[in-house]
């Protein structure tokens, strides 16, 4: 009841058939993710569970956009980052720690703080796709 009468189907047209890139590397959080992209009609890239695999798939898929956990495998998805944004791959960096501590160039990007609602990636994605 989140006033998501007709939006949905507005949303899903949106984001329909986007290849997002997922970097998680909770085997559950990338779970939960991959099911509500695929609901929300989003082709899921991934997902990528460590930096290496994360590296590969940002610099060699096509993609329309990629959710980035900060922190992959106790380091920082920096260089992730880095590779979707010389691209023009547009992302949302998530992380589930209150420490939002990032580097300059990163500050201005959109962010979505974990445990995050599928109404709320929704409409993130909506914002960064759409």
């Amino acid at each position: 009841m989140d006033g998501d009468d007709g939006q949905s189907g507005a949303s899903h047209d949106v984001l329909h058939g986007r290849r997002v890139l997922v970097v998680e590397d909770s085997p559950v959080v990338a779970e939960a993710c991959d099911d509500m992209l695929r609901d929300m009609g989003c082709a899921v890239v991934g997902p990528a569970t460590n930096m290496a695999a994360a590296l590969q798939l940002a610099g060699e898929e096509d993609l329309d956009g990629a959710l980035v956990d900060l922190n992959i495998r106790g380091g920082k998805a920096f260089p992730v980052l880095k590779i979707l944004d010389e691209r023009g791959i547009p992302f949302l960096i998530a992380s589930g720690y209150a420490d939002w501590s990032m580097p300059e160039e990163w500050q201005d990007r959109p962010r979505l703080a974990k445990p995050y609602s599928p109404n709320l990636l929704r409409e993130s994605l909506i914002a960064l796709l759409g």
